[in-house]
């Protein structure tokens, strides 16, 4: 999250991270998910609430770490629900 917080056109995150908001959802590639650690009870229920859920793609950016292994990810920002 915070490596495109600042970038034009991103995410809000207003909870600066907490996992608590759903402003940085993002969509990942299907090919990427094996390189991320599973999603988490809270951002489950925060992106499954969510309209403009996808459940093959959608990421809360805050829940995301970074690791060379991610090299190259990139990250297509979900449309706002505000």
């Amino acid at each position: 999250m915070e490596n495109i917080r600042e970038l034009d056109a991103s995410v809000d995150a207003i909870c600066g991270g907490l996992c608590s908001c759903a402003t940085c959802h993002v969509y990942i590639e299907p090919s990427w998910q094996e390189q991320l650690h599973p999603r988490g009870y809270d951002e489950s229920m925060l992106l499954e609430s969510s309209r403009s859920y996808d459940a093959q793609r959608s990421r809360l950016s805050c829940q995301i770490l970074m690791n060379d292994a991610l090299d190259g990810l990139t990250v297509e920002v979900a449309p706002s629900e505000f």
